[in-house]
């Protein structure tokens, strides 16, 4: 606990020394959160504090003059008096203190990262395509969408998942299953061979977890909780991942460190009510790939760089037209400083797809959740970064609606097809 303190005041010091930059990205991001009011009560929390060392100083000297008094015989009354005073005016400052210091900290946890310098400012319309690798697919005969085909293939129950779950939940079954298993194991294979180390995290986390990376108390609405235990089902394996070496000092000569899992993710999709209703387009219970990087500040940037192609890598194995796409100010994530999307073409639904999200936290994750590392030079915080390689059901769709055949089939790309007994067509 006393670690989780020392962390809170060095936030606030981080803050204080870059107001405007901190000010300006609560704006570029497009954040609620009233950052006047987190200066102005810290400030006020400051100024309690000052005061009461300064007070603290007098009842000292005050202390110190009653004795002698006392000793000599002589009358302490207005001594006394004025420590009275004294107590009164220190009982009320450590109030006030408080009391700005919990309401600083409400507001400091709703407070963005501030994003690089290199990011276009903008809402979605100033997204900037980065890169673009193969050709959309987009055929003269009508391409079923991947509810249609999947129903027809046998391996896509979406009506039977809604009768036991609600809207937002599916079944895959058959060479559906297979599909996504096949997928899933390509996919670790691969990062794995990129250099990554696998893990299995726990789906389960605690508020902490979930406030080190960010996504509380912004996503609350999202989250899926369990409320018995206090703990939340995670949207991520990025949070599971990261919270790995919360509150430790890391070894310089250890890093980078780079990990890799698999996991479910939950997510209520709150505010994205009516979107992308369709089929698993989005969905509240999925399966993902995710990568996640901790490293040097100096070696940050082009580790973005690397991760971002770690994630590319599959979908060029997986022959799936793709795109790089920077999010610019507005449509950065809170923890992100910046961040490319890989965007699938999806032939059936005719449209780009979001299948991954590669984004540098600097040391935003690491100040919430105490990530250290110590060289030569002394401790510092490290950067963390990551990226989904890939998010499954997006991914399941490309491959849907872009291999289908005219008999209605489906092609397995090659690298692929390993993992699947060597089958060529699924369906």
């Amino acid at each position: 606990m006393v670690r989780d303190r020392e962390q809170r005041v060095l936030d606030r010091k981080y803050i204080r020394e870059n107001r405007a930059a901190v000010t300006r990205a609560v704006a570029l991001k497009r954040e609620a959160v009233d950052i006047e009011a987190y200066y102005d009560k810290d400030a006020r929390r400051r100024a309690a504090l000052r005061e009461m060392e300064d007070l603290q100083a007098a009842a000292n000297a005050e202390n110190k003059g009653i004795a002698a008094r006392k000793k000599a015989g002589e009358d302490t009354t207005d001594a006394i008096a004025r420590m009275k005073r004294i107590s009164d005016r220190l009982k009320e400052l450590r109030a006030v203190a408080a009391a700005m210091e919990e309401e600083a900290d409400a507001l400091y946890l709703r407070i963005p990262n501030v994003p690089h310098e290199s990011v276009p400012e903008g809402g979605e319309e100033a997204n900037t395509v980065m890169r673009e690798w193969g050709e959309p697919w987009r055929p003269e005969r009508a391409v079923r969408p991947h509810w249609e085909l999947g129903r027809e293939l046998d391996i896509l129950y979406l009506e039977e998942a809604a009768r036991m779950s609600g809207s937002g939940f599916f079944v895959l079954a058959g060479d559906g299953a297979l599909l996504e298993r096949a997928l899933v194991n390509f996919m670790l294979d691969l990062h794995v061979e990129q250099g990554y180390r696998e893990l299995i995290v726990p789906y389960l986390v605690n508020r902490d977890a979930m406030t080190g990376t960010g996504q509380l108390p912004k996503l609350a609405e999202d989250m899926y909780r369990v409320e018995a235990d206090d703990l939340y089902l995670i949207p991520t394996a990025e949070v599971s991942i990261t919270n790995l070496h919360r509150q430790e000092t890391l070894s310089a000569e250890l890093l980078p460190r780079r990990y890799v899992a698999f996991s479910p993710c939950f997510r209520r999709e709150a505010g994205s009510a009516g979107k992308d209703t369709r089929g698993i387009l989005r969905v509240h219970q999925f399966h993902k790939v995710e990568m996640v990087r901790f490293e040097r500040p100096e070696d940050s940037w082009a580790a973005l760089e690397t991760l971002t192609r770690d994630a590319e890598e599959v979908l060029r194995r997986l022959e799936l037209p793709y795109r790089v796409v920077m999010l610019a100010t507005g449509d950065l994530s809170f923890a992100a400083a910046k961040c490319y999307d890989l965007e699938v073409w999806s032939a059936g639904v005719g449209k780009w797809l979001e299948v991954s999200s590669c984004s540098n936290f600097t040391d935003f994750q690491a100040r919430r959740a105490g990530i250290r590392f110590k060289g030569p030079g002394g401790s510092a915080f490290v950067h963390t970064l990551n990226g989904s390689g890939l998010a499954l059901p997006r991914v399941m769709i490309a491959l849907l609606e872009n291999g289908q055949t005219p008999e209605g089939r489906v092609r397995v790309p090659a690298a692929l097809r390993p993992y699947v007994g060597g089958r060529e067509m699924l369906g």
